[in-house]
């Protein structure tokens, strides 16, 4: 058996100070050389750009870059191919601006968002990923599941804004379900005449996506659940489980408006899945009614103050184009300054 070294003049804690201070150390050196890189890539762009005559396409600038690039190969190793020069190039492009490359982001942040098209969405991102210090993986999922266009569909609220890490830690059903769900895959047009069966339909069709959008850890149970009460029959559109939330997940879909009828039956539902179908280890179930649009006012006044279990989202059948979101948020911040100016 290996007996463990003991040592007469070192102490844990005076040991542990040093092994502090070299990590840290480490960690702002190795900082510093994720700066000086992201800066030497985007000098380099600025240089393939000056010497191709300001001309991104042009036909003398492949040709630089492919030469350039057996060079570099040769001479640094590997990262700098045709395509990661390319993308130096556009890196510069995009941010000609040498003040607006954040030292708190790494190249990888960087190639990431170089593939985000608009000025203001690469803006929102480059912010949230400082301010939410954002792994790349974080970053990533962000663009992917749009949580731009989410913000601006939410009128400018910043709670839509998926931040990954809290997510997959919280335990909070208000921190998991989104406002809104984008269910773009089901390929439904938002300006066709479509029941609540045919939306209920193609979600089950397409459900692998659809358990995506909704988030980490639901699992599907059954759709048109059917219980019994005083002899009526009742149907929940879709039953799943959350295994982070240990809860059953009630989904109940509406074609139009929300009204306060809507949410009554929820919670009837709710109440239901309490009372008769609670495992031990279960949490309490949640409902989500899903509609076309609602009235926040109208959720607010219909469910009590400490409600943890009755929830409203609306779903979006597409993504508008950026220009039509920022309208929309033009529009409202227009209407809350009259309101305001009048009152």
């Amino acid at each position: 058996m290996e007996q463990v070294k003991k040592y007469e003049y070192l102490d844990e804690t005076f040991y542990t100070s040093i092994k502090e201070l070299l990590e840290q150390a480490r960690k702002r050196a190795y900082q510093n050389i994720q700066n000086e890189m992201v800066s030497a890539y985007w000098q380099i762009g600025k240089m393939i750009i000056e010497k191709q005559d300001g001309q991104e396409r042009a036909k003398y600038g492949d040709g630089l870059i492919k030469e350039l690039s057996i060079k570099m190969t040769k001479d640094f190793g590997k990262g700098f191919d045709v395509t990661n020069l390319k993308r130096m190039r556009q890196f510069y492009t995009l941010f000609r601006k040498g003040a607006t490359v954040r030292h708190q982001l790494s190249w990888s942040h960087y190639k990431l968002l170089i593939g985000v098209e608009g000025e203001e969405a690469r803006n929102f991102y480059t912010n949230e990923a400082i301010n939410g210090n954002w792994s790349t993986r974080q970053l990533e999922r962000e663009i992917n599941t749009f949580s731009y266009q989410r913000y601006l569909a939410s009128h400018g609220n910043h709670d839509v804004v998926d931040d990954t890490a809290k997510r997959e830690k919280s335990d909070n059903p208000k921190d998991i379900i989104k406002d809104p769900y984008v269910l773009d895959f089901l390929d439904l047009k938002a300006d066709s005449s479509f029941y609540e069966k045919d939306l209920e339909s193609a979600l089950i069709t397409h459900l692998n996506e659809f358990l995506l959008e909704l988030g980490n850890g639901f699992a599907f149970v059954a759709r048109q659940k059917r219980f019994d009460m005083d002899g009526r029959n009742f149907y929940v559109d879709l039953v799943l489980y959350n295994y982070k939330l240990k809860c059953f997940v009630l989904i109940d879909l509406k074609r139009g408006d929300l009204t306060h009828q809507d949410i009554g039956q929820m919670q009837m539902y709710v109440n239901y899945y309490t009372r008769e179908l609670m495992e031990p280890g279960d949490n309490p179930p949640i409902g989500i009614v899903l509609c076309a649009d609602k009235s926040d006012t109208l959720v607010r006044y219909t469910l009590p103050l400490d409600n943890k279990q009755i929830y409203a989202s609306k779903y979006m059948l597409y993504l508008p184009k950026e220009e039509e979101l920022q309208n929309e948020v033009n529009k409202q911040r227009e209407l809350f300054m009259s309101k305001r100016n009048e009152d």
